[in-house]
């Protein structure tokens, strides 16, 4: 999760967040050399009285300046395209939930086994234990297996609400009347937090997410204690 004062981004939990924080990096690096190279011309042209009567009309500087921000588009465009594709593809999904958004709560539906379900709210700060995060905690956490592919439908049954966890580059509108899908797979185990992103209401601030990553034995030992 993220802690005071951060500048960046989460450490990455999934394989898509890896891809987004590398092409974040990458697309920094070339919009930090370009406003290297525009800062340097405009200091030597504000520095400088001498003009090169040669430079006022040539049309090979043009064609440089032309083709030049082409080739750094597509320098741009693959590895987002690719990317893009990585977020949307399903590799057979083990596990499939169901969520659904509520004027301001969370509901969970594991649709792989029968009679699991649960509401999620948020606790509130009086009813909270010693180190849990104020506006963070819920009392029902959405446990999943790590290293699998989960599958997680997405919808609404008031208004728009977003789900999203950072650290796992998940970010999916829930929308009433449509269904979304989205899949995740962790990589190691831990608690991740996220909130809702879309503006619901009144208590828009108080819909945080909590995902435990466990190892598949310790989620199946959880699942039938529930089932």
């Amino acid at each position: 999760m993220a802690y005071p004062l951060q500048l960046g981004f989460q450490d990455a939990t999934s394989p898509v967040m890896e891809e987004l924080l590398h092409f974040h990096d990458h697309t920094l690096m070339i919009i930090f050399l370009i406003s290297s190279l525009v800062l340097y011309i405009i200091m030597l042209m504000l520095t400088t009285k001498l003009v090169h009567t040669n430079m006022m009309n040539v049309q090979e500087m043009e064609m440089i300046w032309t083709i030049l921000p082409a080739i750094i588009l597509i320098l741009i465009a693959l590895p987002s395209l690719h990317t893009l594709y990585m977020m949307d593809e399903i590799n057979n999904p083990l596990l499939t939930i169901k969520t659904m958004g509520h004027q301001w709560f969370w509901s969970y539906e594991y649709t792989d086994y029968e009679d699991l379900a649960f509401d999620s709210y948020m606790i509130t700060t009086d009813s909270l234990k010693f180190g849990e995060l104020r506006l963070l905690e819920v009392d029902n956490r959405m446990v999943l297996p790590t290293d699998l592919p989960v599958r997680v439908l997405i919808s609404s049954e008031d208004v728009l609400h977003s789900w999203a966890v950072p650290s796992l580059g998940l970010k999916t509108d829930a929308i009433p009347g449509r269904l979304n899908q989205v899949t995740l797979t962790s990589m190691r185990p831990g608690l991740f937090y996220g909130q809702c992103s879309e503006i619901c209401g009144a208590n828009h601030s108080f819909m945080p997410i909590v995902l435990e990553l466990v190892p598949l034995k310790y989620f199946e030992s959880w699942s039938a204690s529930l089932a």
